[in-house]
């Protein structure tokens, strides 16, 4: 405070939102000040032409003639094409499935977000939700059928993401557990797997899936494609969140399970009662950070041919009648992205400074 002062500068009082607080984060230093006023003049030369391309020359309508016409963005191939990036080559008459699972996704997420809900329910509402998206997309409880290699877009990069992150974290759970424990044989297996997961690009993994997988299955068996990749994404990700959950337990002390053992509680029940609780609170940043680094890296079910969101727009662009509008469509695809993983940052301060009260 004295070098503030002697400065010829007073922080302001630390009120949230308060005009004063971001002005001076903003220039109450010679550093903030030089910081800010270099970004204001990077905004000053792009946001001009931007908006001129985004707005101003922009066409919002006709054809793909029109759009050549004009030197700005082409909204009009959005308006045309956007079923098609959000739902690939789902048929048309049967899309409301789709929309529907991408609210029942969007939905279950919201709904386990909330710290008042969490209870041992959710370990069923997770699997029947998801399992009733999986009969939606593939037709099996409203016919006419639908072959997986026609589902694509928004509710794929959806329906893989939340099934396998949800299905990696007690895998997780359970080989950071391993990895921590004393029986020799199986902290190693732990140890084996981590590491060799780990060490193996996500493309590997998912030709491995793709080539791999059909071979080693006996004579007529038969899985399908994206359950096969499905299997391997959950155990590539359970290896990353191993590492975050047993860095989450390195920081409770030893003493506090050895306490617990002398008041007789089991190592389950110091598990799910006391070290847990406090791990994972700990590591919440990070597992959000993870859940959407798997979010985006979803994009790389296009290397076998799985439409994601990310690759029907691509295949948006090459349609004869609207060819070369990547811009548009990737532009789409990206603010998509930056929802999605802004609502997740934001939730993970929220429950951070939520549960953080709560402990007090």
């Amino acid at each position: 405070m004295s070098a503030d002062i002697d400065a010829g500068l007073v922080r302001p009082p630390l009120r949230r939102f308060s005009p004063a607080r971001v002005f001076y984060r903003l220039f109450g230093t010679p550093l903030n000040a030089a910081i800010s006023l270099g970004v204001l003049l990077a905004l000053a030369f792009v946001v001009p032409p931007l908006l001129r391309w985004a707005l101003w020359d922009a066409t919002f309508s006709g054809t793909a003639q029109d759009c050549a016409a004009r030197s700005g963005a082409c909204w009009a191939f959005i308006g045309n094409k956007l079923r098609f990036i959000l739902f690939a080559f789902y048929p048309p008459e049967l899309q409301w499935r789709p929309a529907l699972v991408v609210g029942l996704i969007l939905g279950l997420i919201g709904f386990s977000l909330w710290p008042r809900l969490w209870s041992a329910r959710l370990l069923v509402v997770w699997p029947l939700v998801l399992g009733l998206c999986w009969l939606l997309l593939s037709g099996i409880v409203v016919s006419p059928r639908v072959s997986s290699n026609q589902w694509g877009g928004l509710p794929v990069t959806l329906f893989v993401w939340s099934t396998c992150f949800a299905a990696s974290f007690p895998l997780a759970l359970g080989f950071a557990l391993l990895r921590r424990s004393r029986l020799g044989l199986l902290r190693i297996f732990a140890v084996a797997f981590i590491e060799g997961m780990r060490a193996t690009p996500m493309v590997a993994i998912l030709y491995v899936a793709m080539l791999i997988v059909p071979m080693a299955l006996p004579g007529g068996a038969f899985l399908d494609k994206t359950v096969r990749a499905m299997i391997m994404i959950t155990l590539f990700w359970s290896s990353y969140l191993a590492e975050v959950l047993r860095a989450g337990l390195q920081t409770i002390p030893r003493g506090q399970e050895e306490a617990a053992s002398a008041l007789g509680l089991g190592y389950w029940r110091t598990m799910q009662m006391i070290v847990l609780p406090q791990a994972l609170r700990v590591v919440i940043p990070g597992i959000v950070n993870l859940a959407i680094g798997f979010l985006l890296a979803t994009s790389l079910l296009a290397v076998i041919g799985i439409f994601d969101i990310l690759n029907a727009a691509r295949a948006a662009a090459i349609d004869p009648q609207w060819l070369g509008f990547y811009d548009e469509a990737y532009l789409l695809v990206g603010v998509i992205f930056l929802l999605l993983c802004t609502a997740g940052s934001r939730y993970s301060r929220w429950l951070e400074r939520r549960l953080a009260v709560a402990s007090h």
